[in-house]
């Protein structure tokens, strides 16, 4: 079954310049990792410092296998360089019918 995670992130102050180029750079990567469907980034219009990421999987087996990669030195990003705190990932299966 498809999977959409939100990550739910909080940039330091001094650090919310830098957030969309090292968001960027990061998702060039998450956005080639086989199984995703597709990457939005939404920003808090009352506070630019929360954002929250939208990614689309096609099963929690494919989201299991980048999260997976991602705590391997080669999968390892700038991320938390930027971060005011760790970020918070809930998933959501998609597609269901309730």
């Amino acid at each position: 079954m498809a999977v959409t995670a939100l990550l739910d992130l909080h940039l330091k102050a001094d650090r919310v310049q830098d957030g969309p180029a090292v968001l960027d750079a990061i998702l060039r990567d998450t956005r080639a990792f086989e199984g995703s469907e597709g990457i939005e980034v939404l920003v808090d219009v009352a506070d630019p410092a929360h954002l929250t990421v939208v990614e689309h999987w096609t099963s929690m087996e494919r989201d299991e296998a980048y999260r997976a990669w991602r705590a391997t030195p080669e999968g390892a990003s700038g991320l938390g360089e930027v971060l005011a705190a760790p970020p918070v990932l809930t998933r959501y299966e998609t597609g269901s019918t309730l």
